[in-house]
């Protein structure tokens, strides 16, 4: 059988070394582990990095369920350290613990009784994992008759309790404190979140967590994973026996993803030595505290499995909802720099790499740190300041400069902004855009009309200055979708400083040749005496002179009678361009 089968989809350890699948050691993961000796760890990681497997490879080393699977770990990194209170190996640790594995994976529902069923469910297979328990006289009849209510639908104050109480059970059984795993913790805290029940959600996992891991007197460690690190004050409230280790932190570096010599180790024995450092354009750029080059173990092991095919791997699989959602109905701040990252550039911010989902709306701060989290951003650089810096922050503020990880994570966005401008109104986007570098002024407002009546809501327009809601954040997502349809031949900038002001948008061609735009977008206000939409263009064309945003441009080497400027005038989904 051969043992460089790039098989996908593997989360059993067991199951991956029986098959003998392409495997790279992380087994030293469990010495970090055990050595760090924190009572209770939760360990961020984007997804698809090995999170699921990783446990899984917990759960056989230390389960008494494998006692007598030594074989799963000979030849790997773990079977020849040394235990540092003693003489004798890790191999003796193996199978010893009882162990509780949970995965929350699956609790995905629209609905918050949706998700109660589902939680309700992972906790009675559990239980059914261990009926053995029922027999003979380890449970009095009150645990017996508390054992048989543990069951799919059960109340949610009976489930927030179970796993502590099972605890104490398989301790009492086995005399032995249990190690509890627990996988994608957060899965359903987002699923809460986009669906609308977060507050019941909160309720219930901050019962769950403080019985499960805090109040627990039967456990020996905690180990979570998940991709975001929720805020403390969410569901871990009171928690002070809890590590967290997110992607900053320097602890655990290596024990996901993989590092380049370990990728370059695998395109050599697959024979695709050749390509290493294209493959490591596309798939590189991930940094895990002071560990730099991590690659996306996904991608690499797809992309040796297709026998040396490059595509975006990993970011064709689930998971990309949430991000596309805080985007797309992002501030126009969110995608003024989106506009930048698509380009290459990078920005600098600050960060709190706890997630507050109830400011993820409003945060544009907030929505960095996910995506941070998530693996589609990377830290190129921090700072720290040494001193007060006015308007900047307070010296102590740590500013982090970002950029997009990697060429696949890129092409993921621009198809996502492209997916923005579907079916029909692909179409005349596209045919807008063929307008407006032809200077076909009627054409134009044929196509931007239909394309504002079809993806206005998208973008969550609004028909008054005052609105929440306000047309910026159309014409932002609308001009992503240029720099997404131009890049190549032409740089396109919106909201920077030009002569007096600031201009909406300005589309500058690499050709110096050809003809370059300046785009101001208004919304008819009556407040400045605009009655009409052709007032409201009127104002827009008064602005443009007035503040003299050709002045980027002229310094450019452009003549003014290549400059276009053009007005858009917006009443609700109604547009005028001139």
């Amino acid at each position: 059988m051969n043992e460089n089968r790039a098989g996908l989809g593997y989360q059993s350890f067991e199951e991956v070394r029986t098959e003998h699948i392409f495997y790279i050691d992380k087994t030293d993961f469990i010495r970090e582990w055990w050595e760090y000796a924190d009572k209770v760890t939760l360990i961020t990681r984007p997804r698809r990095f090995g999170k699921t497997l990783n446990m899984s490879m917990m759960e056989c080393f230390f389960s008494n369920k494998y006692a007598d699977r030594s074989d799963l770990f000979e030849g790997l990194s773990i079977w020849e350290e040394t235990l540092p209170d003693g003489d004798y190996g890790y191999r003796k640790l193996q199978g010893t613990f009882p162990v509780i594995f949970l995965s929350f994976a699956n609790i995905k529902a629209a609905k918050y009784e949706d998700m109660e069923f589902k939680i309700t469910k992972v906790i009675s297979d559990l239980y059914n994992k261990y009926d053995f328990l029922l027999k003979g006289n380890l449970l009095n009849k009150k645990e017996q008759a508390y054992y048989q209510q543990i069951e799919p639908g059960m109340s949610i104050s009976l489930a927030s309790d179970a796993i502590h109480s099972m605890a104490g059970f398989l301790q009492r059984f086995y005399n032995r404190k249990v190690i509890i795993l627990l996988d994608e913790y957060d899965t359903p805290m987002q699923e809460a979140w986009i669906s609308g029940y977060w507050e019941e959600a909160v309720r219930f996992f901050s019962s769950f967590f403080n019985a499960t891991f805090k109040t627990n007197e039967y456990l020996e460690r905690g180990l979570i994973t998940g991709i975001t690190r929720i805020a403390k004050e969410s569901i871990f409230t009171g928690m002070n026996n809890l590590d967290v280790i997110t992607t900053t932190s320097d602890k655990y570096t290596t024990a996901f993803g993989f590092t380049e010599e370990e990728v370059f180790a695998a395109l050599d024995g697959a024979g695709l030595g050749e390509q290493k450092q294209k493959v490591k354009r596309w798939y590189d750029g991930f940094t895990f505290g002071a560990c730099t080059d991590i690659y996306n173990p996904w991608s690499v092991v797809s992309f040796i499995n297709k026998k040396g095919k490059y595509d975006t791997y990993w970011s064709n699989t689930s998971g990309n909802g949430l991000v596309n959602l805080l985007i797309q109905k992002g501030s126009p701040d969110i995608k003024q720099a989106m506009e930048d990252l698509i380009q290459g550039k990078s920005f600098e911010v600050q960060i709190d790499e706890k997630i507050v989902f109830d400011q993820l709306n409003g945060s544009a701060e907030t929505v960095w740190s996910l995506l941070l989290a998530t693996g589609y951003l990377k830290v190129l650089d921090l700072r720290t300041l040494d001193s007060d810096e006015n308007g900047i922050g307070e010296e102590g503020d740590v500013w982090y400069t970002l950029a997009i990880t990697n060429l696949e994570v890129r092409r993921m966005f621009r198809k996502m902004v492209q997916g923005w401008f579907k079916n029909d109104s692909e179409v005349y986007y596209n045919e807008f855009i063929k307008a407006l570098l032809n200077d076909n002024v009627k054409k134009m407002n044929t196509f931007m009309n239909k394309v504002a009546l079809n993806t206005f809501s998208s973008f969550d327009s609004g028909n008054k200055p005052s609105d929440q809601a306000e047309p910026e954040r159309f014409y932002h997502g609308f001009v992503l979708g240029m720099v997404v349809n131009l890049s190549g031949t032409y740089k396109v900038r919106s909201n920077r400083e030009s002569g007096f002001g600031r201009y909406d948008v300005m589309i500058e061609p690499l050709d110096k040749t050809k003809k370059a735009f300046i785009l101001e977008f208004k919304v008819l206000d009556p407040d400045e005496d605009e009655q009409t939409l052709a007032d409201t263009l009127a104002n827009a064309h008064t602005q443009i002179e007035e503040k003299q945003y050709e002045t980027e441009l002229i310094a450019s080497g452009f003549i003014p009678g290549q400059i276009r400027k053009y007005g858009f005038a917006f009443k609700g989904k109604e547009c005028l361009i001139g």
